[in-house]
């Protein structure tokens, strides 16, 4: 075995952006540690202890919005499609699939499969769910996506223009599935694998009422696993071995158990003590264990970044936010405070997402901004002061609770202070979960908050930042920018790869311009993982970590 393995999780794409639900580039993703799983795990319990470092927010796949809450979804629920090894889209609850010649209409025909309990899994299951998606009355964050897949009417129906019913999906019978597009979207069936998109049993989430998804006997599975142990802020989630998924044979764990632990000295403790098989490191530690054979670095698609709401007096003025955005050292946070194989985010779109027309990385052939440069921020603080009449600032930004994201607050506090004088910044820690909802609410000034992808095209980030997003917590508008996308999506550009792949080049700098984020780091992950664990599967896209497939002997 390897020391160390740097897992790219890069997959080239094809010149017509037929998108993976994985990152693109150079490498493939391999399955780490060890190489092809064994056939015969070791007898007895071969249930994986996986550290989550914070809580699982939601178990309802059209509500959850975070990596945490879908990883655990994805393990229990299956879709249209999963995902292989390498990130690319294979058939899961689909058993033959029909296109139609100008890309519109897709027949899916569903594989025999049933819940948990019984029940058959049909195609009105997936109607259901869709169509509850899109429902303005359930509001879900995430309803964005089901336009971003390019289905039918689902952007005028979240807008509350068009009934839900108008949605183009339908059920034509228990067994077949028939979606229709408004424009031909090339990487539809990799979004098919999205937590967003898994079927709902009606019958069953009506009779749970309102507790659906907070206990073992409000969830259904229809996947390689299912919930036995889950309360709603649970420090521990177990599931075993769903015996009645149709590809049981496939899956050798008895089961996972999540364990939320945030202290990274305590997670180690866990780990050394054989409480852990996977455990993710942060800091030191890496330093510390980075020669060690179970250590693998994974390059991850989150970017961090700082989200200031522009509906707060101040944070509107764009020489304020660019003063922010140039006035700290983004290669310290991820040199000397992460260490885990974290890069300087100089850009809002992640390097390693999608590779374009060109066969060339979006990065590769984009610009950098918003670089370190403490004199130009000074200028542009100077600036921004006389305009709004002041001579100082104050705000307070939200921190989740975790190790990491505390001490990059931290660090930031203390340079923006020091490079910006009149600027105070206090700091506020709360649970993730608080902290989404409060940015869902608009009750913030700034927050430190992360993005990660949910396909491998840069619409994944660019389409949060138009008017009347969903995830456009700050409340900026550019009108010029939301025509940009909207073509993208829509419009000729839409029909012409190449073209759309420089308009998402222009949009982004628009982005940058604007300051309308300000990119702190491009997220790398440091995990161990035991000897002996074998086939698990890590991703930059979508779902992070897939565990079907793997192995502990």
């Amino acid at each position: 075995m390897k020391k160390k393995r740097i897992l790219a999780m890069a997959l080239a794409l094809s010149a017509v952006m037929i998108f993976t639900a994985c990152s693109s580039g150079a490498e493939t993703p391999a399955e780490t540690p060890g190489e092809t799983p064994s056939e015969n795990p070791a007898e007895g319990d071969s249930t994986l202890k996986v550290q989550f470092n914070v809580e699982v927010a939601s178990m309802d796949p059209q509500i959850a919005t975070d990596g945490t809450s879908f990883e655990v979804i994805a393990a229990v629920t299956e879709g249209l499609y999963s995902v292989d090894k390498d990130g690319s889209p294979i058939p899961a609850m689909v058993d033959t699939v029909e296109k139609s010649e100008d890309g519109l209409t897709y027949t899916f025909k569903l594989k025999d499969a049933v819940w948990s309990n019984g029940t058959p899994v049909t195609a009105k299951d997936f109607v259901f769910a869709w169509k509850r998606l899109v429902d303005p009355e359930v509001a879900s964050e995430y309803a964005f996506i089901m336009g971003g897949a390019g289905v039918k009417n689902a952007d005028a129906i979240a807008a509350g223009e068009l009934p839900v019913d108008d949605l183009g999906v339908k059920a034509e019978d228990d067994k077949t599935l028939v979606v229709q597009l408004d424009v031909p979207v090339p990487y539809f069936e990799s979004l098919m694998s999205f937590p967003s998109f898994l079927p709902m049993n009606e019958e069953f989430f009506t009779s749970t009422g309102d507790n659906y998804g907070t206990s073992p006997e409000t969830l259904l599975a229809n996947g390689p696993f299912k919930v036995t142990a889950y309360e709603p802020a649970a420090t521990t989630i177990t599931l075993a071995k769903n015996d009645s998924y149709w590809d049981k044979d496939a899956v050798k764990l008895s089961g996972i158990e999540y364990q939320v632990i945030k202290d990274s000295q305590q997670t180690m403790l866990s780990y050394q003590n054989g409480d852990l098989d996977i455990a993710t490191l942060s800091g030191e530690q890496v330093e510390q264990f980075m020669n060690d054979p179970e250590f693998v670095n994974v390059v991850a698609g989150y970017l961090w970044y700082v989200s200031p709401n522009q509906l707060v007096k101040g944070l509107e003025n764009v020489n304020i936010r660019t003063a922010m955005a140039l006035s700290f050292d983004k290669d310290a946070i991820a040199n000397n405070i992460l260490k885990d194989g974290s890069i300087p985010a100089n850009f809002p779109v992640p390097t390693l997402l999608a590779t374009g027309p060109d066969g060339k990385d979006f990065r590769e052939t984009s610009g950098t901004y918003l670089e370190t440069n403490k004199e130009s921020a000074l200028e542009f603080w100077t600036k921004g002061l006389e305009e709004l009449g002041v001579e100082g600032l104050t705000y307070t930004m939200l921190v989740e609770d975790t190790e990491a994201s505390i001490n990059v607050a931290q660090f930031l506090q203390s340079e923006w202070q020091a490079a910006l004088p009149g600027l105070t910044v206090e700091l506020q820690t709360m649970p993730k979960k608080n902290r989404v909802e409060r940015m869902q609410a608009g009750d913030y000034e700034l927050v430190l908050t992360r993005w990660g992808p949910d396909y491998a095209d840069p619409m994944t980030y660019l389409d949060m930042w138009t008017t009347g997003s969903s995830n456009n917590y700050g409340s900026w508008s550019n009108a010029d920018y939301d025509a940009i996308i909207e073509d993208a999506k829509r419009g000729e550009l839409a029909l012409d790869p190449a073209a759309r792949w420089e308009a998402l080049k222009d949009a982004e700098k628009i982005v940058m311009d604007e300051a309308v984020i300000l990119p702190v780091y491009q997220k790398g992950d440091a995990v161990m993982v035991r000897t002996g664990v074998e086939g698990v599967e890590f991703h930059s896209v979508g779902i992070n970590r897939v565990f079907k497939n793997a192995v502990k002997n």
